[in-house]
């Protein structure tokens, strides 16, 4: 597919269109630092695998995935796995009915295609014509996307930030509670109570989430179900792919081939 243009991020924002297209392509270990849009973006990529921090929440987005940063909202991303981006920049005063929270959205066939159309586009296309037919698609294609649930609730305390940090420094690595409260400072009581009131899950649902992400990853980087599971400390190749099921609905070898019809 050829892209028609390849203005930078930073000079798409304040294009007089609704929404803007930019592709990029980025190598396994690259990062994105620290920075805002006053537009809100649509974060996709249709190869690879990238993990995105937010405030309040880290994502990992495989590449039948996309997440909806709303505008002025700070994202730090990481590649990894060697990843062909498209992303989209909508317009703050269109932005508001697609949602102010970040969210991982299903990518459908249809929403694909429609992105990579809008790329075929100069960033200033002509009105009327095709790229603004294609961008009213687009708007009804993202705000009728199916959420899901590839989350990490991100801890504003900064003794659970530390044990946060610790769990996905090392996902495969079990460790009590104790032993990480010992590490912090902290009563295993105080952090048993810190983990709901601050991510909104209990300890092990967060370790799992943080285990799942990993696994997205790996998957998407060709590996073995049998090493991911070994990795992750699971006592088979079946209870993992019975755990990663009762999470996403499909075996392992299925997740990245699902698609939402479109």
């Amino acid at each position: 597919m050829k892209i028609v243009e390849q203005r930078s991020p930073e000079g798409l924002q304040h294009v007089p269109r609704p929404i803007v297209a930019w592709g990029g392509r980025y190598a396994n270990g690259d990062e994105i630092p620290p920075h805002t849009h006053p537009r809100a973006q649509l974060l996709y990529a249709v190869e690879g695998v990238m993990r995105v921090l937010t405030p309040n929440s880290v994502w990992t987005i495989p590449s039948h995935r996309a997440l909806w940063v709303p505008p002025n909202v700070e994202h730090h991303s990481f590649m990894m796995s060697d990843l062909e981006m498209r992303t989209l920049y909508v317009s703050e005063d269109i932005s508001r009915a697609l949602g102010t929270e970040c969210r991982a959205i299903s990518v459908s066939s249809l929403l694909r295609e429609l992105i990579l159309g809008l790329l075929q586009e100069p960033a200033e296309y002509p009105i009327p014509g095709r790229g603004e037919h294609l961008v009213a698609l687009i708007l009804m294609e993202i705000s009728g996307a199916a959420a899901q649930a590839v989350e990490i609730p991100w801890p504003q305390d900064r003794r659970l930030q530390r044990v946060c940090q610790f769990v996905m420094n090392a996902p495969g690595v079990s460790h009590t509670i104790d032993d990480l409260a010992a590490m912090v400072g902290a009563s295993a009581r105080t952090l048993i109570r810190l983990f709901p009131k601050e991510t909104g899950l209990k300890y092990r649902q967060w370790v799992q989430q943080v285990q799942l992400a990993e696994a997205i990853c790996r998957l998407e980087r060709g590996e073995a179900i049998a090493r991911i599971a070994n990795f992750l400390g699971y006592s088979s190749p079946s209870a993992f792919t019975a755990m990663f099921k009762r999470s996403f609905g499909v075996a392992p070898n299925q997740y990245l081939l699902k698609q939402v019809p479109g």
